[in-house]
């Protein structure tokens, strides 16, 4: 182990020896603030007095829409007979989560989007952690707590934040973690998953313009700068199959290929397996069924990754860095245990034991074949 990864691995293991001690320590080296961490109530509640009423009211309703959005992804307990025996899956919410909210810039949105879906899904205990600014935590995030009812935010950032919530240090410990961070970040995250449960490790943002020349090249290039917003490390590709659009559009941070068909842009977008995908051509729909890598689609012209990134409704944690091979976008079912369950029938059960009978002493596991004889 070296660099990041001992760096990193120091801190969590300093926290979680020496506990409320070490965290004070550590923040107050990295954010200026040794405590009290949690952030009191009434500064929660009165947050909304904070914030001009266009912003408190955008707020509102950007909740109201990813609210809307994700109760469409609800699924009940699955329930089937066989043989006079009944079958299932079981659906739990976790009982306690916490969310990660990035330093920096204010960014209420990324708050909403890990909240609403656990809301939704029922978890009942959610603690904040955001690194604070001079002592205190933006009042954005504060009510977007509020409108949410989450009353545990903790002035705590960085890797000692992941190491709080894993440990129960300064609070009680959670069951999962997510939020985006930096790589200090996702490297604690990556270190007590096993611990605690993890949303996944965000990289940089990502975006794949696919063009059929069909749009204002000032459209397509503001999609293409939305997202490099995001960092030096962002990436942003376009794949048209206007040579025109090719050329205008070449140069600086953005990546462009030139194809000779909307189809072959699509199977390049799929070889990479951007995090956000953009199909800007006519007829876009024609088009979905090919695709097969991306963390989020969006189509036509009005359906910018800002879009998605703020008001649609859909969220926008999504795997980054090609991990949408085998990641997914986050939905209510990531704040969701399944717990699968049995309840046999006498006929159900001896019409298959023989065959567990014979795969246990396969595997020498007599202990296990003993107990299903038994009921013979």
């Amino acid at each position: 182990m070296g660099g990041i990864e001992s760096y990193v691995a120091g801190i969590l293991e300093d926290i979680r020896a020496h506990g409320l001690e070490a965290l004070r320590r550590y923040s107050q080296e990295f954010d200026g603030f040794g405590g009290p961490f949690r952030v009191p109530e009434d500064e929660v509640e009165g947050s909304g007095q904070l914030l001009p009423q266009g912003v408190r009211e955008s707020i509102e309703r950007v909740v109201e829409r990813v609210t809307e959005h994700h109760r469409l992804q609800v699924r009940g307990n699955e329930l089937y007979v066989k043989d006079g025996s009944l079958y299932g899956i079981l659906r739990r919410p976790i009982r306690r989560i916490g969310i990660y909210v990035p330093g920096g810039k204010p960014l209420p949105s990324s708050l909403i989007m890990a909240a609403v879906p656990a809301r939704v899904a029922g978890v009942e205990e959610i603690a904040v952690c955001t690194p604070p600014k001079s002592g205190r935590v933006a009042a954005e995030i504060l009510y977007v707590a509020k409108v949410l009812g989450i009353r545990e935010v903790y002035r705590i950032g960085g890797v000692q934040a992941i190491a709080a919530m894993a440990f129960g240090v300064g609070m009680e410990r959670v069951d999962k973690i997510f939020g985006p961070g930096n790589r200090y970040v996702n490297e604690a995250k990556r270190q007590v998953f096993g611990q605690v449960g993890i949303d996944g490790l965000a990289g940089p943002s990502e975006v794949f313009v696919v063009s059929d020349g069909s749009q204002p090249p000032e459209l397509v290039l503001a999609d293409l700068e939305s997202q490099l917003e995001h960092g030096p490390d962002s990436k942003a590709w376009l794949c048209t199959t206007s040579a025109r659009e090719a050329m205008s559009l070449n140069g600086g941070r953005i990546e462009v290929m030139l194809a000779g068909s909307v189809e072959e842009c699509i199977d390049r977008a799929n070889e990479i397996a951007p995090e956000h995908l953009e199909i800007l051509c006519a007829e876009p729909l024609r088009y979905l069924e090919r695709v097969k890598n991306a963390g989020a689609v969006y189509m036509g012209p009005f359906t910018p990754v800002p879009a998605g990134d703020y008001f649609l409704g859909v969220n926008h944690v999504l795997p980054t860095g090609g991990t949408v091979r085998f990641g997914s976008a986050l939905t209510v079912e990531d704040f969701v245990r399944r717990i699968s369950f049995a309840h046999v029938s006498r006929g159900d059960f001896q019409s298959g034991v023989g065959s567990g009978i014979t795969l246990a002493r396969a595997e020498g596991m007599e202990g296990h074949a003993r107990s299903l004889e038994a009921r013979l």
